[in-house]
């Protein structure tokens, strides 16, 4: 990894010991003693958009690195990347707990965040809430409600791209128009019937729809699920803080590893799958067919962010699974494994139920 300087130190004015964020108190607090440090954030306070072009072209060097002396590893499992204090040793993956960990060298030092949503939800409350999220499911087997989960929980911070784009999109396509018929017919009695037959009658139609995107989200993790992310969103881009090391002081940080380039792309697929829908939703008529759209792109700008994630990642059965908690907002989605006995007997119990239907039918 490239040699970064180390900027920003926060020690206890009280025991000297390293400070770190407290998302219930908003303040950098000291684990040891309590003491807690206000700070003031170094940057102005702007949220900058940098433009794509020229970002893809070049991004230069002081817009990279970390502001802080980190050490940045990789997972040999998840293949997660880490970013952590530099004196912080001996731990295993935050993402799928292997203790598989090899440092990572760059040849060029990542994009810096330039903004990032600061924890709010606490530990504490954010350990209730799985441990009542695993109570209440009763597939989940009975030896993982017994083991102590919840004292895994870690805070990470997960690197998302955000990309803004004006997008004027033309469209033509067929129009269908719905028309009934009366037919008539013999049923199988030999009378006579008849019955409303549907057609459509179809048109051409073409129009152009313009429309501002701000702020799509793609993250940029290999350590967290998309899945799960997806289920905790939004995190609120408008509360974004200016990039400070003192957020992350007693957090890991993700380095992304999908790269801007392909970042872009997903944005664009992204885009223009939600352009295609409100294309088809300006077709008049009842249905549509041969539906193209042509999307003109401009203005294109990105932030490169950081949000708070509450992780709980374990291994049950030789599988790895996770819960994420929205470390702002407290949305949570997990994943978690189902005991092949509790699903025998639900099929058992259903087998009994449809037996006794079928007698009493009888």
């Amino acid at each position: 990894m490239a040699d970064v300087t180390a900027l920003d130190k926060y020690p206890c004015a009280a025991c000297g010991a390293q400070a770190e964020w407290n998302p219930a108190r908003q303040l950098l607090v000291c684990p040891f003693c309590g003491t807690s440090a206000p700070f003031d954030v170094k940057a102005d306070g702007t949220i900058v958009e940098h433009d794509l072009a020229k970002a893809l072209r070049e991004m230069p060097e002081a817009e990279r690195g970390w502001l802080a002396a980190k050490r940045t590893v990789k997972c040999q499992s998840c293949q997660a990347v880490s970013v952590f204090d530099a004196g912080r040793v001996g731990q295993n993956c935050d993402f799928c707990g292997s203790p598989a960990l090899v440092d990572y060298e760059e040849i060029k030092a990542p994009i810096r965040p330039q903004n990032l949503l600061a924890f709010k939800v606490t530990q504490g409350h954010v350990r209730e809430q799985i441990r009542k999220w695993y109570a209440s499911k009763w597939l989940a087997p009975s030896s993982l409600k017994r083991m102590a989960l919840v004292d895994r929980v870690r805070g990470v911070y997960v690197p998302y791209w955000t990309f803004d784009a004006h997008v004027i999109c033309p469209w033509e396509a067929d129009a269908g128009h719905y028309y009934y018929t009366t037919e008539t017919y013999r049923d199988n009695q030999g009378r006579a019937q008849s019955r409303q037959v549907r057609h459509v009658r179809w048109e051409p139609a073409a129009g152009e729809v313009r429309h501002f995107f701000d702020d799509e989200p793609v993250p940029g993790t290999r350590g967290v699920s998309h899945a799960l992310l997806a289920q905790v969103e939004p995190f609120p881009t408008a509360e974004l803080v200016p990039y400070d090391t003192a957020f992350l002081s007693g957090f890991v940080v993700e380095q992304y590893q999908l790269v801007l380039l392909d970042a872009s792309q997903q944005s664009e697929a992204a885009m223009t799958k939600q352009l295609y829908e409100m294309c088809a939703a300006q077709v008049p008529g009842d249905t549509y067919r041969n539906l193209n759209i042509h999307p003109v792109f401009s203005a294109r700008t990105f932030k490169h962010i950081l949000v708070p994630v509450w992780l709980l990642s374990y291994t049950y059965g030789n599988r790895p699974w996770q819960v994420v908690v929205n470390g702002y907002t407290g949305k949570m989605a997990g994943e978690y494994p189902k005991s092949p006995w509790k699903i025998a007997l639900l099929v058992l119990i259903a087998i009994i139920v449809v037996i006794i239907l079928v007698m009493m039918q009888e």
